[in-house]
């Protein structure tokens, strides 16, 4: 297996995922993965194994003026195929994640998780925590 950023040929494995992902319809539209591509600050992290891209997040660096100006990072979208989860790939994509904010040095990384998917075990191993920060979500009606 290899951690890696993905690319525009990566498209669909990785709207395969994003299908996983959520509990909506089907994600199809190219374009939107490769506007994500594309937007500055903002990398994929994949796991390919066979030529597949089997699990990945998506890592966001945001600028900042506070602590010295040092950027924060924010990880969204966490996925493995569910033909791969348990086998410590999730937490070698997130590693591959923590190691670019902290290359790029970032002051923080967070993200949120639903507690539907029963993943803050995972979180907090890799040494996530909530006890200075509270998330909040407000979701368009």
């Amino acid at each position: 297996m290899h951690i890696r950023d993905l690319t525009g040929d990566d498209t669909a494995d990785a709207l395969a995922l994003y299908t996983e992902l959520t509990f909506g319809p089907p994600c199809t539209d190219g374009a939107a993965f490769l506007r994500v591509l594309t937007h500055p600050g903002t990398t994929v992290v994949g796991a390919e194994a066979g030529g597949r891209i089997i699990g990945m997040i998506t890592l966001h660096l945001l600028p900042n003026v506070t602590w010295d100006a040092r950027p924060y990072a924010l990880i969204e979208n966490v996925v493995t195929a569910a033909a791969h989860r348990g086998k410590g790939i999730g937490r070698q994509v997130m590693q591959g994640a923590i190691d670019r904010a902290w290359k790029a040095d970032a002051y923080k990384i967070m993200l949120l998780t639903g507690e539907k998917r029963a993943a803050r075990g995972f979180y907090e191993a890799l040494g996530f925590g909530s006890e200075d920060k509270t998330g909040m979500v407000l979701r368009r009606p």
